[in-house]
């Protein structure tokens, strides 16, 4: 799967990169259909601890999910994104199976 990374506010480093490439490739598994995604990785200028915004955008064929998820660290906001993710492709694939 194509995943488009943009960083806002900070450079991103290579680790960061692998680690959300590989979060979701493992959506293929629940969906093999998935065209690509856009994940924005922003760093808010707050004092709070929880301040790094993680935003993925997957596209399927005929839809697309957007998942927002503020946490005090990109891992952690990407395994939140991810496991959402994972639920809403799992209802999709049974209402396409549904229909067929």
């Amino acid at each position: 799967m194509k995943v488009n990374l943009q960083s806002v506010n900070f450079n991103v480093d290579q680790k960061l990169v692998d680690f959300t490439q590989n979060k979701l490739d493992k959506l293929e598994t629940h969906f093999n259909r998935i065209i690509h995604a856009d994940v924005f990785l922003k760093v808010m200028n707050t004092s709070s601890k929880e301040n790094k915004i993680t935003e993925i955008l997957l596209s399927v064929p005929g839809d697309e999910f957007i998942i927002k998820k503020i946490n005090k660290s990109f891992e952690g906001g990407v395994d939140e994104c991810v496991s959402s993710l994972e639920r809403q492709l799992r209802k999709r694939k049974e209402k396409l199976n549904a229909h067929v």
